[in-house]
């Protein structure tokens, strides 16, 4: 049984591809920071395939070491999917306000805790042939005002992962885009406003399944872009 750990799966993108993942038979560790949702997914996703749920934050040395150690008791680490993301003060504030250590906060979560994990759970990956998947936006590439914070977070990540494929190339590293959608985190992004008109997650999931399960090059992707869209 492939084992798979996605962080920051009790709602939004990591929970609709940790559903995706069990329907394939994948065995998940997930994570997330609110114990109730993450307990209502555990529950769900139990019904499927074999799930350890551990509710803590991925900026946390203890909470990291215990997700890789989780995946071994399964049996390895085949994909590490880095989606949990912290967006920071919302509204988001220009970054000649932006408060410095809510900033460190931002790159704790999304940017050294990928990192970190990749760091811990390499040996298993590497004697899986295994995949690394962090979950990226637009944000990293383009200059949207009031997006520096989260932005050149998600910069930093593409970075890490581009240097990670270099420097592992017996392994595949992505670094994917999942474009818009309506979730909790994008409407804290946009408090007040309506963004119902945005796809679902879910829409995105076709393209990230693309990555773990065909054989394309390490490199930045579009998930949208992976699939025929209807």
């Amino acid at each position: 049984m492939s084992v798979a750990i996605v962080t920051g799966a009790s709602r939004g993108l990591g929970l609709a591809l940790a559903r995706a993942l069990a329907g394939r038979g994948w065995a998940l560790v997930v994570d997330a920071r609110g114990v109730e949702a993450l307990n209502q997914a555990a529950a769900e996703l139990a019904e499927r395939t074999r799930v350890v749920a551990l509710p803590g934050d991925v900026a946390d040395e203890a909470h990291r070491v215990e997700l890789v150690e989780a995946a071994t008791r399964l049996g390895g680490v085949d994909v590490l999917v880095n989606n949990a993301s912290f967006l920071g003060p919302s509204p988001q504030p220009r970054l000649g306000a932006y408060p410095l250590g809510v900033l460190e906060q931002v790159y704790a979560v999304n940017v050294l805790a990928p990192l970190r994990l990749v760091q811990l759970a390499l040996p298993l990956l590497a004697d899986a042939n295994g995949r690394i998947v962090n979950v990226t936006s637009d944000a990293g590439v383009e200059g949207y005002e009031g997006w520096g914070g989260y932005g050149s977070s998600k910069a930093a990540l593409e970075q890490l992962s581009n240097v990670l494929a270099a420097e592992h190339p017996e392994l595949k590293v992505y670094w994917v885009d999942p474009g818009d959608m309506n979730t909790a985190m994008h409407q804290e992004a946009y408090p007040g406003e309506d963004i119902s008109d945005q796809p679902p997650p879910e829409d995105s999931v076709p393209g990230l399944l693309a990555l773990i399960e065909a054989d394309h090059p390490s490199g930045r992707y579009r998930a949208k872009e992976l699939v025929p869209q209807p």
